[in-house]
Formats: structure tokens, C-alpha cells, sequence
């Protein structure tokens, strides 16, 4: 649930230097159809009963009637967070193709079991513009493609986060492990934290009163994980931060935390189950393995098998360093030991995290396994999907700081309030 600052409103002028009154009367729409005035653009009332029938559809009909107002003024918040995106995305000639968002589309079609002309021709018997629908996919596919084109080189996940994280699961390994989803509410402005908690029990509120988590979290969070239902998929102990950590070890399976602030946003978190901890069992290796004919002679197999380790096998892409005729690579993923040759099994049972085996001849030919990552049978996620966690999270924060400035410098204008628009409703 992203709330407009108000600084964002008391902007008086469009970047065009047109009043709210002037992009109205250029717009062409009636005033009294306008409900906001975003720079140089309009939301209409048409606008916002469209974007309310998308979020009832996807609800299946479960939103009660007493919480219309609160999807309303939803509803009309996320087009004006969609106009704001689209209109940066413009400052930068981004483009998002039809193909890109018919694509899209198509994958939202087959999670319900249905074509793309079978979804279309559902929303039009319900009376909505697949237009819609499209303005929706193509922000959610343009912002966070500006954001990481303009910002990924200011997140950097370090060694020792990585690690940290690591040692907090290997203490906690012997505890519960949790399925967990998330709802994502970011506090755009600290003074105004209590009447974002209030919106946030009032999402608790719909859920008590049936409304799917699922729902709510596709609707309302600022997550990356809103596309899917607010699924995080099994955490363990000390993966999450320790707020976030300690609610849901507290938590029995099936319910649902009160808001939790973490990290600038306030977070409900649902433990839809629980699990007893895993035993720790036989290791398993993720291996970059290389492999020289014995032609190549001893000397020229070494050298080019010593470079292995500046190469990017490890990442599923090629090399950067061309090892030569000859030389063949792979890239073993989640093998055991018993998976391993036996011949060559003593050379990398024991070795750790970006160690190389010796160069081992056999069969014609020299052979190296450079470990890429170690599962040290506690199941534990990889290296890399922890760094991909980390950066995710550090990335959105930078996103939800980027549209906080683009409101601060811009017109938002807004004309109606839930009440208003639901006697229009009426």
C-alpha cells in the first residue's frame, strides 16, 4: 500500500507549467470525471471503476462491501503510482513492447488455467477494458527495469553479508523451518507511520474476514512477491531479519502477524506452515569441471586448467577466458560424492567454496573440479540465491526512495476521495 507524501501534493504546477485546471481543460475530460491530476496527465473516475472491477475479479468476488472504500482509494493510488512510473520511464525513451506485454498477459492467463483470448473475454464480461489490465503490466514491467538500469551498480552485497547470513542459518539449522508470505506496506513518510499501521490492520481486518492472503498481497503489497500471492516459499531460522525472525518462530502454522516496522515498511508476515529441521545429511557440490586432452601434453593441460578459476562457468555462462582447443567445461550442479567418480572423489570431497582440485590424469586426459558452491547437507540455500535475496531487498528500497523523490517534484492533484467515488459507484 504506497500512500502519496504530501509533499508529493502540494506541488502547484506541472512540469509543462500548466495548472491542474489547465491539463483538465487540455485533457478534454470532464472535470467532474477527473480524479487526479498526475503532471501533465489524468486518472479519470472511468479509470479508477476499472482498476476496482480488476481487483474484484482477482479477488474472486471475496472483497465485503464495507472494505470498497479502502479498495477505492487503493485502486486510485496505484494510478497514480503508475502514471508517475510511466511518465520517468518516458524521461528515459524507455519502451515496453505489445509483445512484451501480451507475454506477460499470457502467463497471468495460464496461472488461472485459461488462454489469453479466454482472460480477455473474462474481463470484458465483467466489464473491463483489457486496457486496463495492459497500463498495469507494462509499469510492472518498466519501472523495474529503469530502476535497475539506473541504480544496480549502487547495491553491493558483500562477502561478509552473504557469510553472515550463512553462519545465522548453520546456528539455527537444528530449528523450524517456516512457509512463509509477505505483505510489503512501505512508510513513505515517518510522520505519518501510525496512519500507516491503521491501513495495515485494516488489510488484517479483510483477511479476518476471509479475504485470502494471496489476495491482499497481489493487491495492496509493495513486494516483488505481490505477482505471486506474497509467497516467499520455506525460510529458515535467520534468514530473514531478527524482527521478522523472532514473529514468525512465535507464530503458530495458519496465522498471520500483526504489522511488523522492518526496514522502512511496516511487514505482515503469514506462516502458512511449519516443518521440524532438516538432519543434516551428505554434502552436496555445485562443480565447474574442465577437461584437457592428453595431446595438449602436461605442461599446456595445467595452464589451461588452472585458468578455470577466472572463469564464469560457475554463473552457467561462458567463459571469459578461452581455454583453448581441446579443453571441454561443464557445469555440474547438486551432485553428491556418490554421484562424484570414485577415482576422483578423494580429490574433492574435502574441499571447500572456491578451492580447485588437483589436475587428475585418467582416461586420456587431464581433468579439474573448481567447487563453485558446498550444501553442507544442513539444505541450505546457495550463495548465490542469498545474494540474489539481499540485493532484491536492498534494490527495492532504493526503488521505493526513487518514487518518493519523483513525487516530491511532481503535480498530484487529487479530486475525489473513496466515499465520493463510491456514491459515484452507486
Amino acid at each position: 500500500m504506497a500512500c502519496l507524501s504530501t509533499a508529493a501534493a502540494q506541488q502547484e504546477i506541472s512540469p509543462d507549467g500548466l495548472t491542474s485546471e489547465e491539463v483538465i481543460a487540455r485533457s478534454g475530460v470532464p472535470s467532474s470525471a477527473v480524479a487526479a491530476v498526475v503532471n501533465d496527465a489524468v486518472v479519470t473516475t472511468f479509470d479508477v471503476r476499472q482498476r476496482v472491477k480488476l481487483m474484484l475479479i482477482s479477488a474472486g468476488g471475496q472483497i465485503p462491501q464495507e472494505a470498497l472504500p479502502q479498495v477505492q482509494a487503493q485502486a486510485l493510488r496505484d494510478l497514480i503510482e503508475e502514471r508517475l512510473k510511466l511518465q520517468e520511464t518516458e524521461e528515459f525513451d524507455m519502451e515496453i513492447s505489445e509483445a512484451e506485454i501480451m507475454e506477460e498477459l499470457s502467463l497471468m492467463a495460464g496461472q488461472s488455467n485459461l488462454s489469453p483470448e479466454q482472460l480477455i473475454e473474462t474481463l470484458e464480461s465483467a466489464g473491463i477494458s483489457v486496457n486496463s489490465l495492459k497500463q498495469q503490466i507494462e509499469a510492472q514491467i518498466a519501472w523495474p527495469q529503469l530502476v535497475q538500469g539506473r541504480y544496480r551498480d549502487r547495491v553491493r552485497v558483500n562477502e561478509d553479508e552473504i557469510e553472515n547470513t550463512l553462519e545465522r542459518m548453520r546456528e539455527d539449522a537444528s530449528k523450524e523451518q517456516f512457509l512463509v508470505s509477505e505483505i510489503c506496506i512501505p512508510v513513505d513518510n515517518p510522520s505519518q507511520a501510525q496512519q500507516y499501521y491503521q491501513g495495515a490492520m485494516q488489510l488484517i481486518e479483510q483477511m479476518r474476514r476471509g479475504v485470502p492472503f494471496a489476495v491482499v498481497a497481489q493487491q495492496f503489497s509493495a513486494c516483488t512477491t505481490a505477482a505471486v500471492g506474497g509467497d516467499l516459499g520455506w525460510v529458515r531460522s535467520g534468514e530473514l531479519p531478527e524482527e521478522l525472525d523472532t514473529a514468525i518462530r512465535e507464530l503458530p502454522a495458519g496465522s498471520v502477524t500483526n504489522p511488523i516496522p522492518s526496514e522502512g515498511a511496516f511487514m505482515i508476515l503469514a506462516v502458512r506452515d511449519k516443518r521440524p529441521a532438516v538432519v543434516k545429511g551428505e554434502p552436496s557440490f555445485t562443480l565447474a569441471y574442465a577437461s584437457a586432452d592428453e595431446s595438449l601434453g602436461n605442461a599446456s593441460a595445467h595452464a589451461a586448467l588452472e585458468n578455470i578459476k577466472s572463469a564464469e562457468v560457475c554463473s552457467g555462462r561462458a567463459l571469459r577466458i578461452d581455454l583453448g582447443p581441446g579443453v571441454g567445461y561443464s557445469l555440474l550442479e547438486n551432485v553428491t560424492l556418490d554421484q562424484i567418480d570414485e577415482r576422483f572423489r578423494t580429490f574433492v570431497e574435502d574441499l571447500d567454496r572456491e578451492e580447485q582440485s588437483i589436475v587428475i590424469e585418467a582416461d586420456g586426459a587431464y581433468h579439474s573440479a573448481y567447487v563453485c558452491d558446498k550444501d553442507e547437507g544442513l539444505g541450505l540455500p546457495s550463495r548465490d540465491a542469498i545474494e540474489n535475496r539481499i540485493y532484491s531487498r536492498q534494490l527495492g528500497r532504493i526503488s521505493q526512495q526513487y518514487l518518493r523523490d519523483i513525487e516530491r517534484e511532481s503535480m498530484v492533484d487529487i479530486r475525489i476521495n473513496p466515499a465520493q467515488q463510491q456514491q459515484n459507484n452507486g
